[in-house]
């Protein structure tokens, strides 16, 4: 069970290590982008690629669905990213249960974006936890755990892509030794537990008065969605690469106080941002040096928001 990109490797992984795959659970088919074309989850992809069947249903709770993943007699589900919580009428389905492929160190992190708030919290590591699920969201029993070093470059989609990889990798580790009887589930310490809710698109406003490390780390948390973005000139801006920086003056936050050669230096609550790589509504990304020199491109004294 399991839905976008991340859940590939996953998938992946299961067909090489040579387990049967009775069946593939993914959302249905949702309209996205400018024409709302319907777009197919990568993970029905990968399994129509080799003849797995793929079930798509609306609602897990529908009594149909419980029914025929119980005809398959599973011997485990394997959830990377699927999207819902499972009920118990399905949990209880496989005699080996559900186990979930979970992006960030639990119980550090449960929720729908671990990754995302790893980098907004500037953690200097997150990981992959293989844990059997339960009624709770991400609160069921670790099996397994694998630590990964957060890079100073890191954005969203570069620590899913390597996340990922390693999920795949734990994941068949985790199982076959599950089934082996060589595993001990490890109750989650409650005390420790933190979330990491759903990111929406309003996340991704800059509030410049916030200092220059946090909007820094929001930059690459919302890359490539929803991008951290201002206002300029009544349009928007997003902005993907940038560093934090000194002023040897100041300025109200969100004022341009340097744009020439290869940064546009905005002020913020403390210290200031070096923006490196930006996009303006309507345009294409581009390095700071190439957006500054089209003419009127943007003044020192603006202020963005």
């Amino acid at each position: 069970m399991g839905t976008p990109e991340f859940a590939v490797p996953s998938l992946r992984a299961l067909l090489d290590a040579g387990h049967e795959i009775a069946a593939v659970v993914t959302q249905p088919d949702r309209p996205a982008g400018r024409g709302q074309e319907l777009r197919v989850p990568p993970v029905k992809q990968l399994a129509l690629s080799h003849g797995i069947p793929v079930l798509q249903p609306e609602k897990l709770r529908d009594p149909a669905i419980v029914e025929v993943l119980r005809a398959l007699q599973p011997d485990a589900i394997v959830v990377a990213a699927y999207g819902k919580i499972l009920p118990r009428s399905l949990l209880d389905v496989p005699p080996s249960g559900a186990i979930n492929v979970h992006a960030s160190l639990l119980p550090k992190l449960r929720g729908a974006a671990p990754i995302q708030h790893a980098l907004l919290a500037g953690e200097p590591r997150t990981g992959i936890t293989i844990m059997q699920m339960n009624e709770r969201m991400d609160a069921g029993d670790i099996l397994l755990q694998e630590a990964v070093a957060i890079l100073a470059e890191d954005t969203a989609g570069t620590l899913e892509r390597r996340l990922a990889e390693v999920g795949g990798r734990a994941l068949i580790e985790g199982l076959d030794r599950l089934l082996r009887g060589e595993l001990t589930p490890v109750p989650q310490r409650e005390e420790d537990a933190t979330l990491a809710p759903m990111i929406r698109k309003e996340h991704g406003l800059i509030d410049w008065t916030r200092n220059a490390h946090d909007i820094e780390r929001a930059t690459r948390a919302f890359d490539p969605w929803p991008g951290a973005h201002t206002i300029h000139r009544g349009r928007l801006l997003k902005i993907f690469r940038a560093r934090v920086s000194e002023l040897d003056r100041t300025a109200p936050p969100g004022t341009v106080a340097r744009a020439s050669g290869d940064e546009i230096v905005v002020a913020t609550g403390r210290e200031a941002l070096a923006i490196v790589e930006l996009q303006l509504e309507g345009k294409r990304r581009l390095g700071a040096r190439e957006f500054l020199a089209a003419r009127g491109a943007i003044r020192e004294g603006e202020r963005f928001g």
